[in-house]
């Protein structure tokens, strides 16, 4: 295949997923009958009728983390990165691994598959539920997605949660050896990290789960495994690579590696910090440079996590510290590695701060540091990245329920999955897992969230639910 060849078929593949998945956001919205759905649908046609004039027909499908067209893996593009992202997404909710589109395609195809398509998203069973109706299309044949028709039997959740825990061993392991004089080799935790991007691009919303989480009395391991999840599910909405993701997830791992030099009387204070005591804290950047590099074979990697390290509290407008008489400006890894470490932070019972902010106020402050404090830019990725109420939040319901989120919602970031623990009568539950855009048939939410509430406060234990 010729060059000029190659870049026809991306471009005819970038074109058609990307124009799908505008047909399917703008149905969640609109009624499919709509006007803007309709010509949505139109340009579709126009794409998909003039490649099948021949009589031929094309395949579209899921594999792993990436679509492929006719065999072809069509490549992400930064411009149509969300709409790729959201079908995947939706393509893995309903089960499906493979759609058809056959020669002659109709608007009538079209709008049989969207009915199909959003009375899966309300169904138990998203595949039979496309596939019946789907059925009623002789321009359109789907399967199921590869590894349920294989029939694999992994917990994933289990999976997931091994995955986390070794992380954080590896880490509290490292930093043991590092305070003790001895030297780490940074192969394994190369390993760790690779194993995190894998689950990352295959089960995002799990991994992330876990970061909801909060070991009190392992606060550093915890915090700096969360960090690296989130830059490195940050990394992947920004369109990196793989090589590049394991090389943030593994500087962000070691960003705060430093505080194994601040005294345990201080780190471990249970009243508020002195003046003095601050200035200690703040030297962690520096010890942190110092630490990285007695690693055995400091590599550019190792270079640039002593660079996050020294500037991941400097503050995008360099108002941070360490205060130093001039620098440029902070690494791009520093600024994703930033954004995490507040959210994090903030969103965690610490020993100077046992009280943790809910999900929903540590992202509405950082809102206000963003463009001083934070990278405004990659803070809007942040915020679509883990919704504005993120997973693991505790809400109460209009139905007087309680819940957790479960799961969020690309396309209605205020209406995500929610995983009832607190029925109506006000008794302990575990499930059902519940959609907030579910209407009834006068087309009003059967529930919506009215309030974020402090988990602690009602003495529930996240790690009940999310493990």
């Amino acid at each position: 295949m010729g060059i000029k060849e190659e870049r026809e078929i991306q471009k005819h593949g970038q074109d058609i997923i990307n124009q799908f998945s505008v047909i399917l956001r703008t149905a969640q919205i609109h009624d499919p009958a709509n006007i803007a759905v309709m010509t949505a649908v139109e340009r579709f046609l126009s794409l998909i009728n003039q490649l099948t004039e021949s009589g031929t027909s094309i395949n579209l499908e899921l594999v792993g983390e990436y679509f492929y067209i006719d065999e072809t893996r069509i490549r992400y593009s930064m411009e149509y990165l969300l709409n790729f992202d959201f079908l995947i997404r939706e393509f893995k909710r309903r089960e499906i691994g493979k759609i058809v589109f056959m020669s002659n395609l109709q608007p009538k195809d079209i709008q049989i598959f969207l009915k199909a398509f959003i009375a899966a998203g309300f169904s138990d069973t998203p595949y039979e539920t496309m596939s019946d109706i789907t059925g009623e299309s002789d321009n359109l044949e789907i399967s199921r997605l590869q590894k349920i028709l294989e029939g694999e039997q992994v917990d994933v959740r289990k999976v997931i949660k091994k995955v986390y825990f070794n992380a954080v061993s590896y880490t509290r392991g490292v930093m043991t050896k590092i305070q003790a004089g001895e030297k780490v080799n940074i192969k394994k935790a190369k390993r760790v990290v690779e194993s995190m991007v894998d689950h990352i691009l295959e089960e995002e919303n799990l991994l992330i789960g876990m970061t909801a989480i909060k070991e009190y009395d392992e606060y550093t391991y915890h915090h700096s495994v969360n960090v690296s999840i989130l830059s490195i599910a940050l990394g992947q909405r920004l369109g990196l690579s793989k090589k590049v993701l394991t090389e943030l997830g593994l500087v962000a791992l070691f960003h705060d590696i430093g505080k194994i030099e601040i005294p345990s009387e201080v780190l471990n204070k249970s009243t508020n910090f002195t003046e003095d005591e601050w200035k200690v804290i703040r030297r962690h950047p520096i010890w942190g440079v110092k630490a990285i590099l007695k690693i055995r074979g400091v590599d550019f990697t190792a270079s640039r996590a002593a660079i996050v390290a020294f500037e991941h509290h400097m503050n995008y407008d360099l108002s941070g510290y360490p205060k130093v008489a001039k620098h440029s400006e902070l690494d791009f890894f520093s600024r994703i590695v930033s954004l995490a470490d507040q959210y994090d932070a903030m969103t965690s019972s610490r020993v100077y701060s046992r009280i943790p902010l809910s999900p929903d106020k540590a992202l509405s402050i950082m809102m206000e540091r963003a463009g001083s404090q934070l990278d405004p830019l990659l803070f809007k990725f942040f915020i679509n990245m883990v919704g504005v109420f993120p997973i693991g939040t505790l809400v109460m319901l209009d139905t007087k329920e309680l819940g957790l989120v479960y799961e969020s919602n690309t396309v209605f970031a205020d209406r995500p999955r929610v995983l009832i623990i607190i029925d109506r009568q006000g008794k302990r539950v575990s499930g059902p897992v519940v959609n907030l855009t579910e209407k009834d048939e006068q087309s009003r939410y059967y529930r919506s969230i009215i309030k974020t509430l402090d988990p602690n406060k009602y003495k529930i234990n996240l790690a009940e639910y999310l493990l």
